[in-house]
């Protein structure tokens, strides 16, 4: 009966099958890119935190100029 069924609706199209694996195949991709800039930034912020210095403690504030208006 269930061959029956999907000889009845034409099985399954070659075209979605392809197109589904290459979705499968894109998501993935994304996922490992993921990963990959997740542990990225995770190794950015520990040596940040390490080095303890922010872009704030950097600025010489006594040698600042005023903003043009």
């Amino acid at each position: 009966m269930a061959k029956a069924l999907l000889g009845y609706v034409g099985g399954s199209d070659p075209r979605l099958l392809a197109e589904m694996r290459r979705l499968q195949q894109r998501v993935q991709d994304l996922e490992s890119e993921l990963g990959r800039i997740q542990s990225e930034n995770d190794a950015l912020n520990a040596a940040a935190a390490q080095h303890g210095d922010t872009l704030l403690d950097t600025l010489d504030v006594s040698q600042a100029e005023p903003a043009l208006t």
